[in-house]
């Protein structure tokens, strides 16, 4: 089994913006641990970060002929990017996403409470810090 992590805009920033909201640990320390927990339960892991939302939408796009799953944190492009909302609404049918989040989007501004791409995935996760990423990595393994 095969999954991607795919994390959106200033997420490169994790352990260095507002440590107190999403940590101290980096993205590259993040994407470590997650490298052994995927391993230890059998899963090959590939990860993928922008700031662009091109990139990003390309990566959505070329998801369904590489992997069986997506774990996504479209950090800021959750409240707003239709254009990703779209990418994923047009593979979901070839593979199931899981919209993460490291915070609680619910309790923080108002503009973060609304998440544009909740639809088009199966679940989202939020608020667990880290833990969210293997709670969307447990869920895809459930369901594949």
């Amino acid at each position: 089994m095969k999954i991607l992590v795919l994390n959106g805009p200033n997420l490169n920033m994790t352990g260095i913006r507002k440590k107190d909201i999403y940590g101290a640990e980096t993205l590259e320390d993040i994407n470590r641990e997650l490298q052994a927990y995927g391993a230890a339960k059998g899963v090959e892991l590939a990860f993928f970060q922008s700031n662009h939302e091109g990139a990003i939408i390309d990566a959505i796009q070329e998801s369904r002929n590489l992997y069986d799953g997506v774990v996504i944190n479209a950090g800021a492009y959750t409240h707003y990017s239709y254009a990703i909302r779209d990418a994923i609404e047009a593979v979901a049918d070839y593979l199931p996403f899981v919209e993460v989040h490291i915070s609680d989007i619910h309790q923080r501004e108002d503009f973060r409470k609304n998440s544009v791409i909740t639809d088009v995935c199966v679940r989202q996760i939020s608020g667990y810090g880290k833990d969210s990423y293997k709670m969307g990595i447990d869920l895809l393994t459930e369901i594949l």
